[in-house]
């Protein structure tokens, strides 16, 4: 069995697969040993991969490295099936590697946007079998603390689909603002792409990916767990 470790900015994602089949897949909002034991509980791993957006807890170390034949840590030195064009490797985030790895594998080939809309707003571009770069904005709900933070009297908004537009009262006025914002923003971020780019794939993923996944005005297609599947393959991919 090949176990999955998606350490993000918000939650965690933990799959376990056997071979290329995902057969169970947990979200974990605080990470603990007792927590990770609780999941792993029954599950006899052969192959680990981590991949993490901060600093990985010292006891995934000793949990993992004690218990399990094959723990890759992902990044940027990893063998990889396709090339990163990409002036500051060591600064490129790994779940942005997993997600590209994960539309290599589904579209080997072929040119692919995805864009992966979480605590950040990423866009990344792979050309056949090379990674060109991307772009990184703030995602809905970074935005949505900073009109709290940065001024006096503009509270604190939760994401919902339900507001007027144009807003009728603040709060709704602030969902209308960031969610119709970053509407726009990946509507023409597409628009301008497809000027350059006549046959691509897109592909949207990311904890906002739902909410956003039918104001997008473009085929697109919409995929919870590239991450996860993208690092199952890179695991495969380095345990041959």
């Amino acid at each position: 069995m090949n176990l999955i470790v998606d350490i993000g900015n918000t939650s965690t994602k933990l799959a376990v697969f056997d071979g290329k089949t995902r057969i169970s897949q947990a979200r974990i909002n605080g990470l603990s040993c007792e927590e990770l034991e609780k999941e792993l509980s029954g599950i006899k791993v052969q192959r680990a991969i981590v991949s993490s957006v901060k600093e990985i807890p010292p006891f995934i170390y000793a949990l993992f490295l004690s218990n399990i034949p094959f723990v890759h840590i992902l990044s940027h030195k990893s063998r990889l099936p396709f090339n990163i064009e990409y002036d500051t490797p060591e600064t490129l985030g790994s779940d942005r590697i997993a997600a590209v790895a994960g539309a290599f594998s589904m579209f080997t080939g072929e040119e692919v946007l995805v864009i992966d809309a979480g605590t950040a707003l990423t866009y990344d571009f792979l050309s056949g079998g090379v990674y060109k770069g991307g772009n990184i904005s703030p995602g809905l709900t970074m935005r949505f603390k900073a009109l709290n933070k940065f001024t006096d009297r503009l509270p604190l908004i939760s994401i919902t689909e339900k507001f007027t537009n144009p807003g009728q009262n603040t709060t709704d006025a602030i969902l209308a603002g960031v969610i119709t914002g970053v509407t726009y923003e990946i509507n023409e971020y597409i628009r301008t792409f497809e000027n350059k780019h006549v046959e691509f794939k897109l592909v949207l993923t990311g904890g906002d990916g739902e909410l956003l996944k039918d104001k997008i005005n473009y085929q697109i297609a919409y995929m919870p767990d590239i991450v996860v599947d993208g690092l199952n393959y890179i695991l495969e991919y380095n345990a041959k």
